[in-house]
């Protein structure tokens, strides 16, 4: 008897962690099943700047929107804005005012990522909101490859011609300054990605030690 019991009992114990599995998910969103593991984003990411037609889904910008906003800042600062374009005539006024983001005439989406100075350190650590909206953008760069889109890093600050093009299409405030612009889309063809490993870059300990 006390052999049956035991394995009624083991069989339904197993039954139990089968049913938990399968029909009472453990919290995990759906969404996860088609996103690629993060190291395989990162060593695939290639910068894309030919795109089809498709238009990018407004839930698949906002995850990556929420990638972006989820990268370091100091003191939790957060002193990053982002403009969203999908607008043709802006796309096709900034292509023509920046010199490396011509794709932009053909993307169907954009995302300028900037520096919010309302919210920025003071003093020596001013300018650390580079740092943060740098790190935002690697964000939305890999958020968007492993969503299935392409995408390319165009830069605008420093270079304070392109800063004020930008300001004037899309008639920024002035505590707002573009880092850059991040023109977006379903790649057309395939782009190959760097292998940017060199072990000479490395040093152990010291600058006299390599790696």
């Amino acid at each position: 008897m006390k052999r049956i019991l035991f394995i009624f009992l083991s069989v339904w114990f197993v039954f139990s962690i089968v049913m938990g599995v399968f029909f009472f998910p453990t919290g995990k969103s759906d969404e996860s099943t088609d996103q690629m593991p993060v190291l395989d984003a990162i060593y695939t990411r290639a910068s894309v700047r030919s795109y089809t037609d498709q238009p990018v889904e407004p839930e698949k910008i906002e995850q990556i929107l929420r990638a972006g906003m989820s990268a370091p800042t100091a003191r939790n600062q957060q002193p990053w804005a982002f403009v969203v374009i999908d607008d043709k005539e802006a796309m096709a006024q900034l292509a023509d005012s920046l010199p490396y983001a011509k794709m932009l005439a053909s993307a169907p989406v954009a995302i300028v990522v900037c520096g919010d100075m309302s919210r920025a350190l003071e003093g020596e650590g001013a300018a650390y909101w580079i740092q943060d909206a740098s790190a935002a953008t690697e964000n939305i760069l890999l958020a968007a490859h492993g969503l299935g889109l392409g995408a390319v890093w165009t830069g605008a600050y420093p270079v304070m011609d392109r800063v004020r093009a930008i300001r004037h299409v899309l008639d920024l405030p002035a505590q707002i300054v573009p880092l850059n612009v991040i023109p977006m889309g379903y790649p057309q063809g395939e782009t190959a990605p760097k292998d940017k490993w060199k072990r000479e870059n490395v040093r152990l300990n010291n600058w006299a030690t390599a790696y």
